[in-house]
């Protein structure tokens, strides 16, 4: 070998060590997160049965509803713009974009508030004790975000174990009082005991006052990201009220139980998507003319992730079934297939939406999620309308093939015009 061809090979081997340091940190750290998560699901299935799971499950989806908001306004932006930037740059966006995820926490929370109060009944509560913790669940997740985006995955690693470990003595504590509500208040309390760490170890006073400065400042980016958020976690929302009034509450819980026994590859999935927009953009900047395949690879990899975990699961004795989620197994159980088969679409999907990230094209990645979320609430809708929950199952799943072939002509679309955009005018003489 050359002394030239030693040279280029060198930064291409530190190149891929960096990528594998900050992918292992990503696939930790949303490990520990969902750990946490799954705990809390299975520890409620198990003690309160499936109706009350499917109360617990409805306080879920409207924090992930918030919780996309919060991303959208906050640390989206935060992501494309600020990753890899100075020391100086990146503190300066992080205590705007905390600040802001703060005071989305604190003003939605303050409604949650008000509506379960005013609910009263079985799930009034749950909703009273979502809308208090979400400034601490919101600002955690915000952390999160801060320390990929320079590159300081370990610390995002630590802040969730933080969160793991304040989980144990919460949880039992829920036990001992065996409602819902207990439970959503110590998923809450010990996310707000990382939040709080997180602020030790960025050394960063998240500054709510700088809210507004930061949504003028990304209102190109942010308020697309937002709608494009909420439209996918609103679907949920959506779809997951819809299913309780056609088919009842257990519908939901039933659901909920599916997608749990998926958690470990749903880790993986999560885990990922920390840092492929960074590493798309990473990629457009260095070999724009390989976006495309990383794209391919990386969604055609997660979708055969996913079958190979649903195909496993499917060989699940009923034992280990009934062990693990309690009276839920039944009729979660049943939803295996189709609950894998759109989880693999949406796993090819993401492939395509980092692609759109890491160029910027707001726009179409749009248009896409409002696509891909109408799709969604009519084929759950209208399948439990038509089967009941396996049949809203097997309409998501349909859905979500759907969308994600929107997902992918739109990304081809793009590369092609970002191809014609940097080819250089040739002027004749």
């Amino acid at each position: 070998m050359t002394t030239e061809e030693e040279k280029a090979t060198a930064p291409a081997g530190s190149a891929r060590r960096a990528f594998a340091g900050r992918l292992s940190w990503g696939l930790a750290d949303q490990a520990a997160s969902s750990i946490s998560n799954f705990a809390v699901g299975i520890y409620v299935a198990r003690s309160l049965g499936v109706t009350a799971f499917g109360v617990f499950s409805l306080a879920w989806v409207t924090y992930g509803v918030v919780l996309n908001v919060s991303r959208g306004l906050a640390t989206d932006p935060l992501v494309v713009r600020f990753s890899g930037v100075s020391d100086a740059s990146w503190r300066g966006a992080v205590a705007r974009s905390s600040g802001t995820a703060l005071g989305v926490g604190t003003a939605i929370g303050a409604v949650c508030l008000a509506v379960g109060v005013a609910l009263g009944g079985s799930v009034g509560p749950a909703f009273a004790c979502l809308g208090v913790m979400l400034p601490g669940l919101l600002l955690q997740d915000a952390w999160r975000y801060s320390f990929f985006a320079a590159g300081l995955g370990r610390k995002a690693f630590v802040n969730d174990l933080v969160w793991g470990i304040a989980l144990v003595p919460a949880l039992i504590v829920a036990a001992h009082v065996g409602s819902v509500a207990a439970f959503v208040l110590a998923w809450g309390a010990s996310a707000t005991v990382a939040a709080g760490y997180g602020c030790i170890q960025s050394g960063i006073r998240p500054r709510t006052t700088r809210a507004g400065a930061w949504l003028r400042e990304q209102r190109d980016l942010g308020y697309r990201y937002l709608v494009e958020n909420v439209s996918l976690s609103g679907a949920g929302q959506l779809r997951a009220y819809g299913l309780g009034a056609i088919v009842g509450i257990g519908a939901v819980g039933a659901v909920r139980g599916a997608e749990l026994l998926l958690g470990p590859f749903l880790a993986v999935l999560m885990g990922l998507s920390l840092v492929t927009v960074a590493e798309a953009a990473r990629v457009l900047r260095q070999a724009p003319h390989r976006l495309g395949t990383f794209c391919l690879l990386l969604g055609g990899g997660q979708a055969v992730a996913a079958l190979l975990w649903g195909g496993a699961l499917l060989l699940m004795p009923d034992r280990l079934g009934e062990l693990v989620l309690g009276d839920v197994w039944h009729t979660a159980s049943q939803l295996i297939v189709p609950v894998t088969i759109g989880v693999a679409c949406a796993g090819l999907g993401t492939g395509a939406a980092a692609g759109l990230r890491a160029l910027a094209a707001a726009r179409r990645s749009l248009r896409c999620q409002l696509f891909a979320s109408a799709c969604y609430v009519a084929g759950g809708l209208g399948g439990a309308a038509l089967a009941g929950t396996v049949g809203s199952a097997w309409g998501v799943a349909a859905a979500t093939l759907a969308g994600s072939a929107v997902w992918w002509l739109q990304l081809r679309s793009a590369l092609r015009e970002h191809h014609q955009d940097t080819i250089p005018e040739v002027r004749t003489p």
